[in-house]
């Protein structure tokens, strides 16, 4: 499908990424200008108290409600890659998914969508074996949670074959391979510091579907963009995103199961 101009945006981010001692993000303040949060569920940050307490702002904001499940990687923070079989992936997808569940129905609420993290995301947007198993532990939970993955990824696609709602995420603050992979974190100018860069960067995807790369412009399709809620700056730049993507004429509004697939 050859990616359009949208009209409306879905603006997520990862949080709920503390865990006992550890403090990291603000969470509080970034929900306040975001309309999805994906909440990390104990695998790569996050704990039983930090899951209740963030759930329970997102509800309280009226943002939705994701689950952000990660490779069981505590001390990298979920960004090394692992070897994992498909049957290990559907698993621990699975069970950091009914995890959160678990906290949102005791809340009153309930998931809205699942977002790999870091390293798992970045495995199954090129591995469709790691994809498809992913999509299957969502559909075996609950076919009616959204999906989201890298825009034009082997992950959507495998939401997709699995009879899924999937969204196609792009990014603010990271570039671009020509292929339309994430330039990795370890590559210069991976990460987009400068807010204004960023949001640049951010307008035109959501408008025009399109990002620069080393190699020329990517057609990329996006709808929903994310926050990471671990930059130093994360409330300002949630704050000056969603102002300058509605000051471009965007409308900025949760994933609903129209949009997307």
């Amino acid at each position: 499908m050859t990616p359009a101009a949208m009209t409306t945006i879905d603006l997520n981010c990862d949080m709920g990424e503390s865990f006992g001692a550890w403090t990291m993000g603000q969470d509080d303040a970034v929900l306040a200008h975001v309309t999805s949060a994906n909440i990390a569920c104990g695998f790569h940050a996050g704990d039983p108290l930090t899951m209740r307490r963030t759930v329970a702002a997102a509800a309280k904001r009226g943002v939705a409600i994701g689950a952000h499940p990660s490779l069981p990687d505590l001390a990298g923070f979920g960004r090394r890659e692992m070897r994992v079989s498909a049957d290990e992936t559907y698993a621990m997808t699975l069970y950091q998914i009914g995890a959160l569940a678990a906290v949102a129905r005791a809340a009153g609420t309930q998931l809205h969508h699942v977002k790999p993290h870091g390293a798992l995301y970045n495995m199954a947007a090129r591995d469709r074996r790691l994809a498809d198993a992913i999509a299957a532990a969502v559909r075996d939970f609950d076919r009616a949670l959204i999906l989201v993955g890298l825009a034009g990824s082997e992950l959507p696609g495998a939401g997709a074959a699995a009879g899924l709602a999937v969204a196609h995420e792009a990014f603010a603050d990271r570039r671009y391979e020509a292929d339309g992979s994430l330039l990795a974190r370890s590559k210069a100018g991976a990460v987009i510091d400068d807010v204004d860069t960023a949001l640049a960067q951010a307008i035109v995807i959501a408008a025009r579907g399109e990002a620069e790369t080393a190699g020329g412009t990517l057609r990329i399709r996006a709808d929903t963009i994310c926050v990471h809620g671990d930059r130093p700056d994360a409330a300002l730049f949630a704050r000056r995103l969603r102002e300058g993507l509605e000051a471009a004429g965007l409308s900025v509004a949760p994933l609903a199961r129209g949009r997307g697939a």
